[in-house]
């Protein structure tokens, strides 16, 4: 999940979740009527901080306005362009339970998931040690109860595949879909080396995350740069980024068509509560590092249930975070607390909606489906159902397959599009963007620093930090508080 320009001042759900029928037909995603309505409200490009960035409408993009909202380049044609590559760029997990605790160690090794200081970063490979060393026992039981390892490489490689095959049925049967995951293989540098031995020519790269995070997405995005910076072949490479595509008309419809049909499952669809659990990041990441997550997933859910209100269907709904590590705040509501609250107030069925994952995994098979239904029936929830992930959906992957011809006449650009927080265009600009308003994302290769200085305060400071680093792992690994366990005794 980088980002450049400013967030909007209000949140989608005041703007697009309202109870009057104007509101619902502009944010409705179905029909030509909808889509005229969305273009009526198209933005006005602005040019703030250097580079090209919109206002926002309150409907979803539809599948002509994914580029900039000023396009005035026709799509291009199999005969106008070079050889094209599209980059799917994913978290990756572990393919065997020999694999966790080296994917645990380069997961807690990327500075956007533990976020140190820069004068104790050169800590971050030991730290990564220790976590990932205490936590791969619990770990490995989460993934042999799913089989033995993550399904999310396989799932991702059958979505690449789709992906090209819907392309070729656009009219660009020579273009090339990669894979690139940061914490496991293919890594995203293994898959970089085979664009460069391919020739590509235009690069689009789409990363699977609907909304943006700078810990997901825009750690990505750091590496990419990294990797272009520094390979004086690649650095010549034309590219795009498409940072974030979870306005787009075909996305939000295949999520409401799976929702719709997993709610026909119940004796009384109409008395289910809809229940999306987003994958959390901690509070500091929004309020200190300007990350756009939380206003995208907003909007995003905003936008799904404008179009279930369309198509007749009036649930009410709650959203809430789950997947948090450690003592730190990250945004709530929590998942586990609200289904808890749920059941507390009555609530007899639940639709739990996957919203920030478009694949299944760990979090959806293990997480959602065991310990998050179990904690429900005790809660007191009797009917329990769970949307799939979106995988190889056809809907879903020819929506992906337009995102990208509508990008790449804009390989080397910077603009925005239709609604989006954080600009498309080449990576060095956008992260440019990003790093000019928010705090810097930092590189991905942690750099080594002394910090020594002759003054004994700083010293001290300095010793006290890794301390307090120190405390911080302990008690992310247990989830208790050191301090907790002095007066009332540690228990594992």
């Amino acid at each position: 999940a980088a980002a450049g320009g400013e967030p909007a001042a209000a949140a989608a759900a005041s703007r697009c979740g309202g109870a009057s029928s104007s509101s619902a037909a502009e944010c409705h995603v179905g029909g030509d009527a909808a889509a005229r309505a969305v273009h009526r409200t198209r933005p006005t490009r602005r040019v703030a901080c250097g580079v090209a960035s919109t206002s926002r409408p309150s409907g979803p993009v539809p599948s002509t306005a994914a580029g900039p909202a000023s396009a005035s380049e026709p799509p291009p044609t199999p005969s106008s362009v070079d050889t094209v590559g599209v980059l799917l760029l994913n978290l990756g997990g572990p393919d065997t339970l020999d694999d966790v605790q080296p994917f645990l160690y380069n997961l807690f090794a990327d500075p956007e998931i533990i976020r140190l200081p820069e004068s104790v970063r050169f800590l971050q490979p030991l730290i990564a040690n220790l976590i990932s060393t205490l936590r791969a026992p619990k770990s490995r039981e989460g993934y042999e109860s799913i089989g033995g390892g993550s399904p999310l490489r396989r799932i991702t490689e059958e979505q690449a595949d789709a992906l090209s095959a819907a392309l070729a049925a656009k009219g660009f049967p020579g273009a090339k879909v990669y894979v690139g995951m940061r914490y496991w293989h293919p890594y995203t540098e293994e898959a970089m080396k085979q664009i460069k031995e391919d020739g590509v020519g235009r690069l689009v790269i789409l990363p699977l995350y609907p909304q943006f995070s700078i810990s997901t997405s825009g750690s990505s995005f750091r590496l990419l740069e990294q990797l272009l910076r520094d390979d004086p072949v690649m650095s010549r490479l034309r590219h795009t980024v498409i940072p974030s595509w979870y306005q787009r008309q075909g996305y939000v419809g295949a999520m409401v068509d799976l929702m719709e049909g997993e709610l026909q499952k119940f004796a009384d669809p109409d008395a289910i509560e809809i229940f999306f659990s987003a994958h959390g990041v901690p509070v500091s990441y929004v309020e200190e590092a300007g990350d756009p997550y939380k206003e995208e997933m907003e909007e995003c859910v905003a936008l799904i249930m404008a179009e279930m209100k369309a198509r007749g269907l009036n649930n009410h709904h709650t959203l809430a975070y789950q997947s948090r590590v450690g003592p730190v705040e990250w945004l709530k509501p929590y998942t586990d607390d609200s289904i808890r609250e749920l059941g507390a107030a009555g609530t007899r069925g639940l639709l739990t909606v996957p919203i920030s994952f478009v694949s299944e995994h760990i979090e959806t098979l293990e997480e959602i489906d065991m310990e998050y239904r179990e904690l429900a029936e005790e809660s007191g929830i009797k009917e329990w159902g769970r949307v799939p992930a979106l995988n190889t959906n056809a809907r879903f992957i020819d929506d992906l397959a337009d995102a990208v011809v509508e990008a790449l006449p804009y390989v080397g650009q910077i603009a925005g599009p239709g609604n989006a927080l954080v600009p498309s265009g080449e990576l060095g600009a956008l992260l440019e963007s990003y790093d000019r308003q928010r705090v810097a994302v930092p590189s991905p290769v942690p750099v080594w620093e002394w910090g020594w200085t002759d003054s004994a305060e700083v010293l001290n400071g300095r010793l006290a930090m890794v301390a307090i680093l120190a405390i911080l792992a302990v008690e992310t690994m247990t989830g208790r508080s050191i301090t907790e366990a002095l007066f009332k005794g540690w228990s594992m």
